[in-house]
């Protein structure tokens, strides 16, 4: 059961990488957290995890491009302290030249449109809990591009201006938005999706670099920027490896 005045959060893709280690530290902050994601066994044995170490978690598999579902989903929310919008991917590494729509489009699909339609739906439920929080994961590619990049960096920057463009519009609400832009972080999944499975293309992104970020490196800043007091905003927190200085300048010792 939940505490009366248990925070909840909502946290999308949160199968695995960055939003499943969010989940984890979210719930070990206090929160209640939902996990979102498409893989319904992932966020199951997630949220069984969780709850076995004493914390409060339930599982929902969702699309968060399917704007029915998200808004059936949204109909369980009166009151919702933190949204994480971290459902998102790259698809391919191709120049503009010969790059596929297809994954332009896809790429679009969740990093913007998921992000809008779930911020949409759940804004009702956190300007009511009187102390919202929305994050927003983009990345350092929605700031800076580099060449292989265009779709992804044209997404990612899609989900910044979401963010800053928010922000905006509600400030005087008792709703803070938060946008967390990771750079180099090594997970099980991020850069193997990428390439479609090819695990020696997915290596050479991390190769002779000694300490990429972790997704709980990520997940750290996201809890620390929710757990703020009320009237703190962390409008943006890059947050890089030691050995980035930028998305196209990388330390790597080979």
């Amino acid at each position: 059961m939940t505490a009366p005045g248990t925070p909840i959060a909502v946290i999308t893709g949160a199968s695995s990488g960055i939003g499943a280690a969010t989940a984890r530290q979210l719930a070990a902050a206090g929160y209640r957290v939902v996990l979102t994601a498409r893989r319904k066994d992932r966020v199951e044995a997630l949220a069984a995890e969780i709850n076995e170490a004493g914390h409060q978690a339930t599982a929902y598999a969702l699309d968060v491009t399917d704007r029915a579902a998200v808004d059936e989903f949204a109909t369980a929310f009166r009151t919702l302290a933190v949204l994480v919008n971290n459902a998102g991917g790259a698809l391919g590494a191709d120049p503009v030249a010969t790059g596929d729509p297809a994954d332009w489009r896809q790429m679009y699909e969740v990093n913007v449109i998921g992000t809008l339609h779930m911020t949409q739906a759940l804004l009702p439920a956190l300007t009511a809990s009187g102390d919202g929080t929305v994050v927003v994961l983009s990345s350092t590619a929605g700031h800076s591009t580099y060449e292989g990049g265009a779709g992804y960096v044209a997404a990612k920057n899609g989900a910044r201006v979401l963010a800053e463009t928010l922000r905006l519009e509600i400030v005087g609400t008792p709703v803070r938005v938060i946008e967390i832009a990771p750079g180099m972080v090594k997970t099980d999944e991020f850069a193997t999706t990428r390439f479609r499975g090819d695990t020696d293309k997915a290596a050479k992104v991390y190769a002779g670099v000694a300490e990429p970020l972790t997704a709980d490196d990520v997940a750290d800043t996201i809890t620390w920027a929710c757990t703020r007091p009320p009237h703190v905003n962390i409008d943006l927190l890059v947050v890089r490896p030691r050995a980035q200085a930028s998305n196209t300048k990388v330390h790597r010792e080979l």
